[in-house]
């Protein structure tokens, strides 16, 4: 699949003049890596107004194909279901096997999702073990309300990961670092519990919401096992 561009019309928020933009639907990274590094620091979707001159990101839906890593990420502003079922899309890749297929509703989660794939890691362990580390953060905060989090820094060979914290009304953010050893575990985790999951065709959303209800049925899970224990 190589990319694909179309012309949008684009109303400048300053002046109110309308006017048009090739804007891309799509992007193949193994095919063109000059685009991926344009996606990863927001170039591709940089606009100017050619009237005033007002500088904007545009967001629009578009299609992030990764073959050497065998990921696509699907960006659809604001979408909010768990699973999205293009048909037309489906059978386009039907002989591809193995394949992680995300839909994501930012930007920021959008660049995320792209380096997670490209460092071999597991997305689900990722949002996962990202859950857990943000309850520490609030802890250490005095309870103050994490309302955004994204990996930013991994290194396999100091057995570190990191993520960048978004934190109270004043979006302060917060970096923090944890072994790869909770990383290990969300991922034994995300096994057990997340197995239908792994199994969907289609693009699925994977994030705090997701992980929330994994961690919810996995110390559910924990409860009813400690409460057999006792009962033997």
């Amino acid at each position: 699949m190589p990319e694909k561009k179309i012309n949008k019309a684009v109303v400048c928020p300053m002046c109110g003049e309308l006017s048009k933009a090739e804007v891309y639907t799509s992007v193949n990274a193994t095919i063109n890596s000059a685009l991926r590094d344009k996606v990863l620091d927001g170039e591709l979707f940089a606009w100017k107004c050619p009237s005033c001159g007002y500088s904007a990101r545009l967001t629009y839906p578009i299609l992030y194909n990764d073959m050497k890593n065998r990921f696509m990420v699907y960006l659809i502003p604001k979408i909010e279901r768990f699973q999205l079922w293009d048909k037309a899309l489906e059978e386009k890749y039907a002989n591809l096997r193995n394949i992680n297929k995300r839909v994501v509703s930012d930007f920021n989660s959008f660049k995320e999702r792209i380096f997670i794939f490209e460092s071999g890691l597991d997305d689900m362990a990722v949002e996962l073990t990202k859950a857990v580390i943000s309850q520490t953060v609030s802890k250490k905060l005095g309870g103050a309300a994490v309302k955004e989090g994204y990996l930013s820094m991994y290194d396999r060979e100091n057995n570190t990961m990191g993520f960048t914290y978004f934190t109270g009304e004043e979006m302060t953010p917060y970096v923090q670092t944890a072994r790869l050893e909770i990383y290990g575990k969300s991922k034994e985790i995300v096994e057990q519990f997340a197995i239908k999951d792994k199994k969907l065709k289609g693009f699925i959303k994977i994030d705090a919401e997701w992980a929330d209800n994994i961690l919810y049925r996995y110390k559910r899970a924990r409860r009813i096992e400690r409460l057999n224990k006792l009962k033997e």
